[in-house]
């Protein structure tokens, strides 16, 4: 019998590489143990989901994946790293989900999500822009994004994230 840790089992005789074998996690089955890690897009708008998310997730999902995990999503919208990031704050954004889940599904990949608040690391802008600290005004040109006004404690200024007062909470 191979040392724990060993990616090499045997079955039956045969020695088998653990990726390829079953995993049950807490009654999910899932038929190998290949899966997407959850990769932000920063191709959101207003929190929504786009057909980017849908061509993004669902080609894991035909590519064989057996669990593919939706990127950070904010549960409120002071809550994303970025105005571009998916949210999950309003009903609306339930219906392209759904349509992401049923494909993904159909395929027979699993999908999870990982549920987001960015706190202090939120207000600022896509990775791409150099200038990437947003200032309350900026807004990433949407009234419903507001950048996290309150931290767990004191934060000296930084170009990287603009002040935030300490909560007293």
């Amino acid at each position: 019998m191979p040392f724990w840790g060993t990616s090499k089992t045997i079955t039956n005789g045969l020695r088998r590489n653990r990726l390829v074998l079953p995993l049950s996690i807490r009654g999910m089955e899932l038929p190998h143990r290949i899966a997407v890690s959850p990769m932000c897009q920063y191709s959101s708008q207003d929190g929504f989901a786009t057909d980017w998310h849908m061509v993004h997730l669902g080609s894991r999902a035909v590519g064989g994946a057996a669990l593919v995990i939706v990127e950070a999503s904010a549960v409120l919208p002071e809550g994303r790293i970025t105005p571009g990031d998916m949210g999950f704050w309003k009903d609306g954004h339930i219906a392209k989900h759904r349509q992401i889940v049923d494909f993904a599904h159909s395929q027979g990949a699993r999908i999870g999500i990982q549920l987001a608040h960015a706190g202090r690391k939120a207000s600022m802008d896509v990775p791409w822009n150099p200038e990437r600290a947003l200032q309350p005004a900026q807004g990433g040109g949407r009234m419903s994004w507001r950048p996290a006004r309150f931290a767990s404690g004191r934060i000296t200024r930084s170009r990287r994230h603009w002040m935030q007062r300490e909560s007293d909470m």
